[in-house]
């Protein structure tokens, strides 16, 4: 078996040379391109893999962990035939210098075949030439050269990753285009691919190999069941009603779910889809229409909505799941089409309106509005923490590390002095990205003023509302409705990402978010519908500097239920460091805060933690315990996962941000466990210095049974009776090199011959026990230490 895998390592290292001696010349010996070759899917002979059955899944294993999404390395995304097709791209989608928006480039969307992408300068990493033989296809198809140039230079099995590899977020891709792959072997002998992990086994490479000699072969994929599609025509049926009410409601309804991955209630093999816009009603085939944003104008007289078959692998850090049912259905027909109220016009598609759900949608009741993200709030804010503007540690340090999220309960007493509200000041609550180029100063002080002038506003509203007796006490907390697990929600910060989960996850944190409609809508559009990342810097970096705005508000809105005299302190306490302007911006500046003291009772002189203590007593009924380690894990491990969990200080500081601990019990089975590092700060209103804000002496770890996070960035694996050491390990680091011998006793690094074995049973592990949320890993972010 050696002398077979020497020789097919000589073989591989004397086609590259082939291959670097024809370079430049692979229009004379291979004719010239044509970009048309994979405009569709060519089926191949008998003998050809099938390409959904044993190529794509091969493709999620080994590439998808980094080629998927907007942040995919030089926009090569591997999860489907057509991104393939597609190829790649030198212009990274994520841009925070640009000055100017760019043009938008969404597979799917934004060109439907691989001719038009070329237009669009991508290119090719298949072979496009007119001789399509194995031996063309092998030295003109990059994608091919890419994994023969891993397989002569296979990685370290032990240790870190050498050769001269980068592996920041912030790293500048090479994507190496037509002939400069011959550069890229010789300069960077290394970074074959998988990129700096190991590579492929001989026969995933052998089966890849002889696919891509074949010419890639593919065939459509099938159609989604007929009991699914039958689903798909009552739903379009549903949000294609002819009326005005219908038509704005179906409007609002797009801008809040196109994210989603859409499925039955009622379909057993969950199949998932996406709603969309075309220009096309029910009935005829769908022609999407590719705006840069679902509030942007659409280009047609009538828009209908469509539900299309989701063509991509499913990835954790993109996969938003929302059912839909007949429940579903009735309910919204109830808050929104059945409802009496009437709507005399429909909004238009301006910046203006764009910028302002508020007025654009004025017509529908608050409290339907209300409802309709409230009760599925966990995927409402993971629009937020999985949506476009999620990436980078510039996007994220606007939040802590790990806090509490409730919602002010729908109460008429307070629906309708709102209403009255946002309809007489619509224009203070619109936001700084209705245009994908914006300005950077001058808009930023003009909406810190609006900003200021909505807060007073509504600080006159709140203490008419308490001047009437309304006590300002925990029942302004929504309870779920007594069954609904949305009433409260823990969201991680991992540095540069972020994730939700429902429940009140770990101990106690520091700070927690009270949201109501106003504030809820505003994230939504801030980050979600109205934020464009083809966008300029101004349009970005507005969009960051206005959420110290929303978080300061939440913040507001939890500190109202606590006894006035510790309402400063607490403020305080979040805000270390800074300005006296900035504290008090989290009131709204002057005459913006609430004076009606607290009716909640406390027994101590730490309210905070008392009114942590007594908001995750009411919700008990509700709360989601899934990720409770006391409840879930197996009962021998409860003890010293305790332990582990109760580890804080600075020896955490040179922890990653996300591990997977797996834990080998004597019972022959394995747990995955996620160990999260909350980075404590003084303060996080700065946009720019976070190192000088981390407190490592305050800085704590949660963990929590299963996958939590997209990105792990490590892999701890232990036997049971380890957890103990490993335990007293971390407590004992104090420096990198501590975390280094750390590595090499628990890490499952980058080099490690078994890495791929580990990953498989990892995801699959994930599948099974997490099936409604799992999505395939993101291995961006995995470290090389």
């Amino acid at each position: 078996m050696l002398i077979k895998r020497t020789l097919w390592l000589i073989v591989i290292l004397l086609l590259a040379a082939c291959a670097t001696l024809a370079g430049a010349n692979f229009d004379k010996l291979f004719g010239p391109s044509d970009p048309k070759r994979f405009d569709a899917p060519v089926a191949g002979p008998e003998s050809a893999s099938s390409f959904a059955q044993v190529i794509q899944p091969i493709l999620d294993r080994r590439c998808v962990v980094c080629h998927a999404c907007n942040d995919a390395p030089c926009q090569f995304k591997a999860t489907s035939w057509e991104g393939l097709a597609r190829g790649a791209s030198k212009t990274p989608v994520y841009d925070a210098t640009r000055l100017l928006a760019a043009p938008p480039s969404r597979l799917y969307v934004d060109a439907d075949k691989a001719s038009e992408w070329r237009a669009l300068d991508f290119f090719a990493v298949l072979n496009e030439h007119q001789v399509q033989t194995p031996e063309a296809n092998r030295t003109a198809g990059l994608m091919h050269r890419l994994l023969a140039l891993k397989q002569a230079h296979p990685m370290p099995t032990e240790g870190v990753v050498g050769g001269g590899l980068d592996f920041s977020l912030e790293r500048t891709a090479s994507c190496p285009a037509g002939a400069e792959i011959d550069t890229y072997e010789r300069n960077t002998p290394m970074a074959g691919m998988p990129f700096g992990l190991p590579g492929l086994s001989a026969a995933e490479h052998d089966t890849l190999a002889r696919w891509l000699e074949q010419g890639a072969p593919a065939v459509l994929p099938p159609a989604p069941s007929a009991p699914a599609m039958q689903r798909v025509a009552q739903w379009e049926l549903f949000f294609n009603g002819d009326s005005l009410k219908a038509q704005l409601f179906s409007r609002y309804a797009y801008e809040h779910l196109f994210l989603a991955h859409i499925y039955f209630d009622d379909d057993p093999q969950r199949q998932y889809f996406k709603l969309v816009r075309s220009a096309t009603p029910p009935g005829q085939p769908v022609r999407i229409i590719a705006s840069r944003r679902p509030v942007d104008s659409p280009g047609v007289d009538r828009v209908y909505y469509r539900i299309v078959p989701e063509r991509e692998t499913i990835v954790a850090k993109t996969h938003m799941p929302y059912v839909l049912s007949a429940n579903r259905m009735a309910h919204w027909r109830d808050l929104f089409l059945d409802a009496p109220y009437s709507v005399t016009r429909l909004p238009g598609y301006s910046a203006q309106d764009a910028a302002n759900p508020f007025s654009t949608f004025a017509a529908l009741p608050v409290s339907a509005r209300y409802r309709f993200m409230l009760e599925e709030a966990e995927f409402t804010i993971m629009g937020f923490i999985k949506g476009p503007v999620c990436r980078g540690q510039m996007a994220l340090d606007v939040i802590h590390d790990r806090f509490w999220v409730v919602f002010l309960a729908p109460e008429k007493r307070f629906d309708e002095p709102l209403s009255a509200v946002l309809a007489r000041d619509a224009n203070l609550l619109r936001l700084p990205t209705g245009s994908s180029n914006t300005d950077m100063v001058v808009p930023w002080l003009e909406y810190a003023h609006l900003e200021n002038e909505y807060l007073k506003s509504r600080a006159q509203v709140l203490a008419g509302v308490f001047g009437k007796r309304v006590k300002l006490d925990l029942n302004l907390i929504w309870d779920g409705d007594g069954r609904n697990d949305n009433a409260a929600l823990t969201i991680f910060r991992h540095y540069d990402s972020a994730s939700v989960v429902k429940g009140m996850v770990g101990d106690t944190p520091r700070t927690a978010w009270v949201i109501g409609y106003p504030l809820l809508e505003r994230i939504h559009y801030l980050l979600v519908a109205d934020y464009d990342v083809y966008g300029n810097i101004g349009h970005q970096l507005n969009s960051r500097m206005y959420m110290d705005f929303l978080r300061m508000e939440g913040e507001f809105n939890f500190i109202t239920l606590l006894p006035r005299a510790q309402r400063e302190a607490t403020r305080d306490a979040w805000y270390r460091g800074d300005s006296v302007s900035t504290r008090e911006q989290v009131y709204g500046g002057a005459g913006t805060t609430v004076s009606a003291e607290s009716e909640v009772r406390y027994q101590t002189t730490d309210a905070r933690r008392e009114l942590m203590d007594q908001l995750k007593t009411r919700l008990a009924p509700v709360l989601d315990r899934h990720l409770d380690i006391a409840l879930q894990a197996p009962p021998a491990l409860r003890a010293p996962l305790g332990d582990l969990a109760a580890i804080n200080g600075t020896s955490l500081q040179w922890l990653p941000e996300v591990a997977l601990l797996l834990i080998d019990t004597p019972d022959g089975a394995t747990n995955t466990f996620t160990l999260l590092r909350n980075t404590a700060h003084a303060s996080v209103s700065h946009l720019l210095g976070e190192r000088r804000e981390l407190r490592p002496e305050e800085d704590t770890l949660t963990v929590v049974p299963g996958v939590v996070g997209s990105y792990p960035n490590a892999f701890y694996r232990l036997d049971a009776s380890q957890l103990p050491a490993l335990t007293e390990a971390i407590r004992r680091l104090r420096s990198e090199k501590d975390y280094e011998a750390f590595a090499q006793r628990w890490a499952v690094r980058r080099t490690n011959p078994k890495f791929w074995a580990v990953s498989d049973d990892v995801l699959a592990r994930y599948r099974r026990t997490q099936s409604l949320e799992a999505g395939v890993l993101d291995y961006n972010r995995l470290e090389n230490r």
